[in-house]
């Protein structure tokens, strides 16, 4: 009994695929009364197509990949959080002891209202004399973590009019953002196919395509990782003094992939000098560094065999055409014996199936080619 199978009739022949084998098989007409129970079976199979059992298990496999970074994150940071709220403990005890004409209701209240205070964008420290928060230069900075949705937190509008106005404010931007990125990948596109179309004349004897483009991706991956992770990241590490490396690295990395935790923010320490214009560079940064992003992510869409997302669209159920057997099919418009047939014009009765075995996805046909469009043509500079 096959467990999955599909057919198709196609000019009167019945064609079978058997799943996953991708093995195909011709039955001619006189043997389907003898597979009653197999084309029963094909119906019960073409119930459920087969991007919704691929999405039912990828949905799965997602769930247990959040709990299992919950459990992970958990693990390492609840010691540390319980190390510092032992701490903080200790300390507002031995205040207590040192200032007993200090209620501790009175120094709960004065807490809270640090915290508050802290947690809308104001430090208490050195007595609030450092800059406000809505200079121009931090408004700048400020406005565009809204348009390119990183929006850190860490300063948030307090009235009502501001957060209306953020609200429209990103309605317009956002759209306004992605046009600009989309555009500018489109441009950064002509460099990088042209790298593309250089790898190919020099490894295309030695690689299939498909190993060509992981190589390319590999290469733009590592050089946007230089130009616009590690090297931002020794710049930060210097200019912000409470930084290290890692530190760094680790705001590249939250803020270009658009996560924006605001834990670490540059150019907010009390004697930054030049800020506003520091604050137009890091905007600047930004821009650019999502730019890149999008463009790696576009490079990585275009290498079918790397993008899983496209088995589970649901016009990954629907049958890919298969040039052997169009090309069986075009022979029947031309004069000639048909492959069901001998020389003689009769069919042959010794031949009764044909079996067609797919190409491997490695080296595809010329009609199952899946070259990127943009790299299948040299690119043309303007002179």
């Amino acid at each position: 009994m096959v467990s999955s199978a599909a057919a198709a009739v196609c000019r009167g022949e019945i064609w079978l695929k058997l799943l996953p084998d991708n093995d195909r098989y011709l039955l001619l007409p006189h043997q389907l009364s003898h597979y009653p129970k197999l084309l029963k079976e094909i119906s019960k199979t073409e119930k459920l197509a087969k991007s919704n059992e691929r999405l039912l298990v990828y949905f799965g496999l997602y769930v247990i990949f959040v709990l299992l970074g919950a459990a992970i994150f958990a693990a390492i940071e609840g010691p540390q959080e319980m190390d510092t709220i032992h701490h903080l403990r200790k300390i507002r005890r031995k205040f207590i002891e040192d200032h007993t004409c200090l209620e501790d209701s009175e120094l709960e209240e004065m807490i809270v209202e640090i915290i508050a205070a802290n947690n809308r964008g104001v430090s208490a420290a050195r007595n609030v004399t450092g800059e406000p928060n809505w200079s121009f230069g931090q408004s700048f900075f400020f406005s565009s973590t809204i348009v390119t949705t990183i929006g850190y937190g860490h300063v948030h509008p307090l009235s009502e009019g501001g957060k209306v106005f953020s609200i429209i404010y990103a309605v317009i931007g956002i759209p306004m953002t992605f046009i600009l990125l989309t555009a500018l990948v489109e441009r950064c596109l002509v460099p990088t196919t042209y790298i593309l179309h250089y790898m190919n004349s020099k490894l295309g004897h030695l690689y299939q395509p498909f190993n060509i483009r992981v190589f390319h991706l590999s290469f733009m991956g590592g050089l946007a990782f230089v130009f616009f992770m590690a090297l931002p990241a020794m710049l930060f590490s210097r200019l912000e003094k409470d930084w290290n490396f890692l530190d760094s690295l680790y705001y590249c990395f939250i803020s270009l992939t658009t996560i924006g935790l605001g834990d670490y923010i540059p150019g907010d320490a009390q004697d930054q000098k030049y800020r506003p214009l520091y604050k137009l560079l890091i905007a600047a940064y930004l821009l650019l560094g999502l730019t890149v992003v999008m463009l790696l992510l576009h490079l990585y869409n275009d290498i079918p065999q790397l993008n899983l997302g496209l088995f589970l669209l649901r016009r990954s159920d629907e049958a890919q055409p298969d040039p052997e057997r169009m090309r069986l099919q075009s022979q029947g418009d031309v004069p000639g014996p048909k492959y069901t047939q001998n020389d003689l014009g009769h069919p042959d009765q010794h031949v009764q199936q044909v079996k067609v075995v797919s190409r491997p996805m490695d080296s595809p046909t010329p009609e199952e080619d899946t070259t990127p469009v943009h790299a299948q043509m040299p690119p043309i500079f303007p002179r």
